[in-house]
């Protein structure tokens, strides 16, 4: 048997806890809830996508694709003098420990030349794409389709 003296012992802990920390802190959370479309109507190109993302640590949403559609884009929508205005994003923020809505009439996801109809019911395969500390993490997203009257 081994005797450690309490300085050794003591080293021994909190280098432990330092790698515990490390290690916990490069799997930082991102994680995304309640992630819908609105139903489209034929002929219609363009669909939104509305979620709500929360960070354990700061993080930005940098980017979006979707395979539903030619491309997509963060946007914000704002009310501008009356008149609704709408203009593309080149992050969105995340701050630590909040939620981020997107959602109607505010942020969203915008998909332009959608590739056919949204249909009730179905479901719309996102890509998130998240910095975190100078990192890209790529997150999946299956955006449940809904009824236009919801």
């Amino acid at each position: 048997m081994r005797y450690h003296s309490p300085a050794v012992r003591l080293c021994k802990t909190v280098a432990w806890l330092l790698i515990s920390a490390i290690a916990s802190a490069a799997w930082a959370q991102v994680t995304v809830e309640n992630a819908w479309a609105p139903a489209t109507v034929p002929g219609q190109q363009v669909a939104a996508v509305y979620l709500e993302l929360r960070s354990d640590e700061p993080a930005k949403l940098i980017g979006v694709q979707s395979p539903a559609a030619s491309s997509a884009e963060i946007h914000s929508m704002s009310n501008e003098g009356g008149v609704m205005r709408m203009r593309r994003l080149q992050r969105l923020d995340l701050p630590a420990g909040q939620t981020v809505r997107l959602a109607p009439n505010g942020n969203h996801i915008m998909l332009l030349d959608i590739k056919r109809p949204l249909q009730p019911g179905a479901r719309v395969p996102v890509v998130l794409i998240v910095e975190q500390r100078g990192k890209k993490k790529w997150i999946q997203v299956q955006a449940e389709v809904r009824p236009l009257t919801q």
